[in-house]
């Protein structure tokens, strides 16, 4: 039997009223456990029930050991919070994305609402994917990669860094690291470590983010800001403390009464909060909230570009590896080459010049002496051209055993490099070299469950 911290439970209990009782049993439960398809690699689990908010949400029945699904390890779909996809909602309902824009993901480790925006933007658009620690923004790029996008930069910055990139971000989502009370169904830890001293340091927290942040966002550009907690402090105080500094709407979604969001209207301030006895996810609220005041679009010339095209010889073999390759801008770093949309490499440029970048677009290969060796992202590219390689696909054990990096015994196969898929989705790369085949999955991405 799960008990809340007593000042948690008196403040919800007065703002709840009635609905305590329905609130603190439902707690009692387990949670819904839902998933995210990939719309460039999934077609399996489209017969699954729906998250009504999310065109690509489904719930799963229970909990499978996802970590022995090779399909997930391919970027087929994301485990994410049902309550969480409500931000397809907001993107689609106030950005026009038929239109190449800019969006920045400020608080974005592990990547849920990263590869959400991904699927939803278009492929001349840009999503900057940004976690201010170096380990988690590691995990970030990883699941970026395995998501299949090209349009994406992950960088490693303090909020305050995109401060001097004034009127740059047509939106930008603001998932604030906040007390989690929203989660204290799914993670009994997030109960143990709150305080209501937290609580006020967390909005202290997000007061900071969203000052040093405003100045990116363009003049009627849109701020998607969510937490996964209830109380005021972190919520509807911390917009009403936006709408004193600045000029700003909030502006209202459209909402189906079936989903079971409540709407929040406060002095002015008009957000959305889930509650789990409501909805069938966890705990969050959001508001989206458009910039009025004039904002000053200063782009700073990019220094000397670090940017070197690869020779006309090498450019020769890669067209073929990529679909539209015309569309993208392919560059060399010492010998690695990648490429991102040619309509943002002016974009990505100024953002190398000032932003610590950790990937950028998609690794396709290195060159040794004129020999290209395709980089795993590209196996993981929704924009490979799976024709240029041949490929061999794999039975559920024997995907498992690639996963974890183990010799693979597939006789007669002709030698060079070979595209790895399981039910038709790309996990990676082998070297057929005659008497072997070498496993050049990533060893930091091995698994290391057993069946």
């Amino acid at each position: 039997m799960r008990s809340f911290p007593k000042a948690f439970e008196d403040r919800m209990r007065n703002s709840l009223q009635s609905e305590w009782e329905q609130f603190a049993a439902v707690h009692q439960t387990e949670s819904p456990v839902s998933i995210r398809i990939n719309p460039a690699k999934n077609k399996v689990h489209a017969d699954l029930p729906p998250v009504g908010w999310s065109k690509y949400g489904r719930y799963l029945s229970q909990r499978p050991v996802f970590t022995i699904d090779p399909t997930f390890h391919a970027g087929a779909y994301y485990v994410q919070e049902a309550s969480s996809m409500f931000l397809e909602q907001a993107l689609i309902q106030v950005a026009d994305l038929n239109q190449k824009i800019r969006v920045l993901d400020l608080c974005a480790a592990p990547g849920g609402k990263s590869t959400h925006v991904a699927s939803l933007i278009n492929s001349e658009s840009l999503l900057v994917s940004n976690e201010v620690i170096r380990s988690r923004s590691t995990i970030l790029a990883e699941n970026l990669q395995k998501w299949g996008s090209n349009t994406v930069v992950v960088t490693n910055n303090d909020p305050e860094d995109f401060g001097s990139l004034e009127g740059f971000f047509d939106v930008i989502v603001m998932d604030a690291p906040c007390s989690g009370e929203g989660l204290f169904r799914k993670d009994p830890e997030a109960m143990r470590e709150w305080s209501e001293d937290n609580v006020r340091l967390c909005s202290q927290r997000q007061q900071r983010i969203l000052h040093d942040v405003w100045p990116a966002l363009k003049e009627n550009g849109v701020l998607i800001y969510s937490t996964c907690t209830y109380n005021e402090l972190e919520n509807e105080a911390n917009l009403q403390w936006l709408e004193q500094q600045h000029d700003v709407e909030f502006i209202s979604l459209k909402t189906d009464s079936s989903w079971g969001v409540v709407e929040v209207k406060h002095e002015g301030i008009l957000g959305y909060r889930f509650y789990p006895h409501h909805v069938q996810g966890e705990g969050l609220f959001l508001s989206v909230i458009q910039k009025k005041e004039h904002q000053p679009e200063i782009f700073r010339k990019a220094s000397k570009s670090k940017f070197t095209a690869p020779s006309k010889t090498v450019m020769e073999k890669l067209n073929a590896w990529v679909i539209n390759a015309e569309t993208k801008a392919f560059i060399q770093r010492e010998e690695v080459i990648q490429y991102f949309p040619k309509e943002q490499s002016t974009a990505i440029q100024l953002l190398s010049n000032h932003l610590r970048l950790v990937t950028a677009g998609t690794f396709l290969a290195q060159v040794k002496h004129e020999k290209l060796i395709p980089e795993h992202s590209l196996a993981l590219s929704t924009e490979l051209n799976k024709d240029f390689l041949p490929t061999i696909e794999l039975s559920l054990e024997d995907a498992l055993s690639y996963l974890r990096k183990e010799t693979l015994n597939i006789p007669d196969q002709p030698k060079g490099f070979t595209l790895i898929t399981y039910q038709g989705t790309p996990l990676g790369w082998v070297n057929c070299l005659g008497n072997r085949i070498n496993n050049l999955y990533p060893s930091e991405w091995r698994i290391r469950m057993s069946r």
